[in-house]
């Protein structure tokens, strides 16, 4: 078996910066790119409203990307467990994969618990200012259970599941003036929490009305 060792070091390591630049594919696309961060409970409604979103922006012509965070679970971060430090590492690559897309023009919106207000402000540290738009879905943990088809809050609360996020881990609420936006996701339909986040879009110029 041949083993391959790599003879570099931090310092031999390049930022490359691309010809094709971030504007000149923004302006190909007619929008900016943007990451949409959404926060809340399992259950609170992130990927639902992440993904009507994809499909109101591609109607609006606009190049989008969902990067869920069961899907990534089941590649990109499929080495990580979801212990304090393996959530915090799940973070930090996601941030890095929105950050690319970011620099390619795209609207990279994420679906993720993201409990902790320290991760999801790393995240924003990443990108440049005013390119992180976190929005916090809020409902009442019992209407989240009401919804947890999976039955993983039931598990949670029969100590199953450990260190499940609103059971037995806690979950940090965005706090102002970090966040932009704020959905009640339990008394507002899905279309009207897409059209808020479109609004809000509009009011940034990351997309024409």
């Amino acid at each position: 078996m041949i083993v391959l060792r790599s003879c570099l070091n931090g310092s031999d390591i390049v930022w490359h910066q691309a010809s094709v630049t971030r504007q000149m594919r923004e302006a190909l696309s007619s929008h900016r790119g943007i990451v949409i961060w959404f926060t809340g409970l399992s259950g609170s409604g992130k990927s639902t409203i992440a993904n009507a979103l994809e499909s109101r922006l591609y109607e609006f012509g606009c190049r989008c990307c969902v990067l869920d965070g069961d899907n990534i679970r089941h590649g990109l971060c499929s080495d990580l467990t979801f212990s304090k430090e393996g959530r915090h590492e799940n973070l930090r690559r996601i941030g890095e994969v929105a950050k690319l897309f970011l620099e390619a023009g795209v609207i990279a919106i994420t679906a993720l618990i993201s409990p902790f207000r320290s991760d999801r402000q790393r995240v924003r540290s990443m990108m440049p200012h005013g390119d992180f738009l976190e929005v916090y879905c809020n409902a009442p943990l019992e209407v989240c259970e009401q919804r947890d088809v999976k039955g993983f809050y039931a598990k949670a609360r029969a100590g199953v599941i450990k260190e499940y996020t609103g059971i037995s881990a806690p979950y940090e609420e965005p706090r102002y003036p970090e966040l932009e936006l704020e959905l009640n996701t339990a008394d507002n339909s899905i279309e009207d929490c897409v059209e808020s986040v479109i609004s809000l879009l509009i009011d940034r110029s990351v997309v024409k009305p």
